[in-house]
């Protein structure tokens, strides 16, 4: 087996996945705009919107793991003519990080998804639900309950399968290493769905502090969220907790354990190792 690129290598999936694949002896590049260090991986600096970097990261690979741009609406326009450019690289296998909220052809890395299986010879596009650590890491939620003590969603009284990033870590270790790509997409969950109401009654008994659920409306969250971000991301982001509103991440899968062979973590294992 070559050498792995993991792009986003700092971030939430990304770092865990890279120092998963090193601490199992694979070779491994670290790809961040400051080429951060990772344990036992090789740094390189990387940035989707600066096409002279990708040269250097891709030399070598024969496996990415494609963390999408942040906040970035159309981040086809920058992963397909890097696919391209990885395919003629030599890259053989890729793995993208989507979302449960997206399908094939749908906004944002859906476009992507899409063209994958066109583009690479052996492919899986992960789609993991809404990340534990959004309640425990950098993240807005986890800020509002450290500092006030709310969550504020949209969701009404609609269900999530919180999943934790270290399992999507070890489905992407698998999917990236296996002697065979799964060429599909992956949903992953968390064993099971709950509403934020009782997310928030979890973070009450877990940390010892008092956590309330602030219901909004689509509009009031829209607006919160575009004192901080693009008018369109925002409303793409308030649009995906009406969805959860009506339903569409009410569900869990068993796809963490058929491809790790251990079940997912649950929430409140989390919280309590994340330390309250």
């Amino acid at each position: 087996m070559g050498t792995t690129l993991v792009t986003g290598a700092t971030g939430t999936t990304g770092s865990r996945t890279a120092a998963r694949l090193a601490a199992a002896g694979h070779r491994v590049r670290a790809a961040s705009r400051r080429a951060a260090a990772v344990p036992g991986a090789e740094p390189v600096a990387f940035d989707w919107h600066a096409p002279d970097t990708h040269a250097a990261a891709l030399d070598g690979v024969d496996r990415v793991y494609l963390v999408p741009p942040p906040g970035d609406p159309d981040p086809a326009a920058v992963m397909l003519p890097f696919l391209d450019r990885a395919r003629r690289a030599g890259v053989r296998r890729a793995v993208l990080l989507s979302s449960s909220a997206v399908p094939a052809g749908g906004p944002a890395t859906g476009a992507v998804h899409r063209a994958l299986p066109g583009l690479i010879e052996e492919w899986a596009v992960l789609r993991p639900s809404w990340f534990m650590q959004n309640f425990t890491g950098a993240h807005a939620h986890a800020d509002s309950v450290r500092r006030e003590g709310v969550l504020r969603t949209a969701t009404g009284n609609g269900r999530v399968g919180f999943v934790d990033a270290e399992d999507v870590a070890s489905v992407a270790a698998r999917a990236l290493t296996d002697e065979h790509a799964p060429d599909t997409d992956l949903v992953l969950t968390g064993p099971e769905a709950l509403s934020y109401d009782e997310v928030a009654a979890l973070l009450t008994e877990v940390t010892g502090r008092t956590v309330a659920h602030h219901r909004l409306s689509y509009e009031r969250l829209r607006d919160l969220l575009a004192a901080q971000l693009p008018p369109e991301f925002a409303a793409m982001l308030a649009g995906m907790d009406r969805d959860i509103a009506a339903g569409a991440e009410d569900r869990v899968t068993d796809t963490v354990r058929a491809v790790t062979g251990r079940p997912p973590r649950s929430l409140r294992t989390h919280l309590a190792a994340a330390g309250g």
